[in-house]
């Protein structure tokens, strides 16, 4: 199973490629998609990105994770996270939300088993 191409992005907007919603946020894995919902887990710009946002597209077994700060890189991602997805085995980048699109979409186009966590806005 192939991870889906984010078919587009714009400031608060996010299409995966092969589903009807248009995401502000968004996590995506080998098969599919959803909307990322920050007050699942409680998560804020800062301390930011928590192990919890990831677990579930870790548990869909991805190698390498894209990270996505948001357009001005306002959503912090602590050392704590990044330790987490080491421990766990897998590959990580943070990237501003455009370039994070950009590199997830090569990764996924290379046929990697790879994940994301985008966030479209600030």
């Amino acid at each position: 199973m192939s991870s889906p191409e984010i078919a587009s992005l714009s400031w608060g907007q996010m299409k995966v490629k092969g589903c009807p919603t248009t995401y502000k946020d968004c996590k995506v894995w080998p098969g599919g998609s959803r909307t990322w919902d920050w007050r699942e887990t409680g998560t804020n710009h800062s301390p930011g990105v928590q192990p919890a946002d990831l677990e579930e597209v870790v548990k869909k077994g991805v190698r390498t994770m894209v990270i996505g700060r948001g357009m001005s890189e306002a959503l912090q991602v602590p050392p704590s996270t990044v330790d987490y997805l080491k421990k766990n085995g897998i590959d990580v980048l943070v990237l501003q939300t455009e370039k994070a699109v950009a590199e997830y979409n090569t990764l996924a186009a290379q046929g990697v088993k790879v994940g994301g966590v985008f966030h479209s806005t600030c």
